[in-house]
């Protein structure tokens, strides 16, 4: 089984460093063409990706990193082996009243929860939302734990 570890190091520096995502590659059939079964976790969201499999993977033939890419992108792409579309900024509408803000259960996942998480102790304009200065400094990386 190989297991690739993802984590973020904030400062760059291993002190505060966490796991976020994880890929779980385990070798299903052996032999000079082996087969390999991949799962995805990623926190807070858990699992992500479909159950996949690449087969007949010529073992010995390249690197690692190789396997672990398309394990990778097979999860990612439905069982496909190739990468998905490159994904797109997630598209909100902004609300106006009073104040401007952004309704929570219209931002797609994983953006969703990781926003929610992230926001946990703002101020909101109302329940169930978040104001678009907030929502914003999230996209560019401003405040995120």
């Amino acid at each position: 089984m190989l297991k690739v570890t993802v984590e973020m190091w904030p400062g760059g520096t291993g002190l505060r460093r966490r796991t976020i995502a994880t890929a779980d590659i385990d070798r299903i059939r052996n032999g000079a063409l082996a087969d390999y079964e991949v799962r995805l976790s990623e926190r807070p969201i858990g699992a992500i990706g479909v159950l996949a499999q690449v087969q007949s993977y010529p073992r010995w033939s390249a690197s690692v990193w190789d396997l672990v890419a398309r394990c990778i992108a097979t999860s990612l792409n439905g069982g496909t082996e190739e990468l998905p579309s490159r994904p797109t900024p997630p598209a909100i509408h902004v609300r106006v009243d009073g104040v401007r803000y952004v309704r929570l259960d219209e931002i797609a996942e994983p953006a969703k929860t990781l926003f929610k998480q992230n926001i946990d102790t703002f101020d909101v304009p109302q329940e169930g939302c978040a104001h678009v200065q907030d929502w914003d400094d999230f996209l560019k990386g401003l405040r995120v734990r």
